[in-house]
């Protein structure tokens, strides 16, 4: 069976920058099982995917547009360092989650003074080209429970 939309697809993958510093891999881990065509990972990866089989290695070179999107700098904002109530340190590199005009999104703390601290609502991985080696495991068809919920149910049904 070949990847198609309403699969699910089996994959244990290495994703690496473009400097070839490995950013995640699934090694020592179970395979990531996705539902081809819900939205579960990124267009870019799931496009080059499309019409592999079981036992298929593929590279896969995805660019920001088709990944985490380009760097947006109108996502960096400064606000007063009083909004961290209740944090002790507000250090670089922390992440909170934080309300916007489209609801939840996750921050990164990018620089902090005395009185502000300059926060990223930016993917981490946004103006990346990401870098996939894709070895595909396995390809089924989706339940119907499973299109239906738009995800892939474990062994014994839905999870949640």
């Amino acid at each position: 069976m070949q990847v198609a939309e309403q699969c699910v697809v089996s994959i244990h993958y290495k994703l690496t920058n473009d400097k070839g510093e490995v950013l995640d891999s699934s090694e020592g881990r179970d395979a990531l099982v996705y539902l081809h065509g819900a939205g579960n990972i990124i267009k870019g990866l799931e496009t080059g995917l499309l019409g592999k089989k079981a036992g298929d290695k593929v590279d896969v070179k995805v660019a920001p547009a088709d990944g985490y999107g380009e760097r947006d700098e109108r996502l960096i904002q400064q606000v007063p360092r009083s909004a961290f109530q209740g944090v002790d340190e507000v250090k670089p590199g922390m992440r909170f989650q934080a309300q916007g005009p489209n609801g939840a999104t996750t921050v990164t703390v990018a620089a902090v003074t005395e009185e502000n601290v300059t926060v990223d609502g930016n993917h981490l991985l946004a103006g990346e080209n990401l870098n996939f080696a894709v070895e595909i495991t396995d390809v089924r068809g989706a339940t119907p429970e499973e299109l239906e919920h738009g995800h892939v149910h474990g062994a014994g049904g839905p999870q949640h």
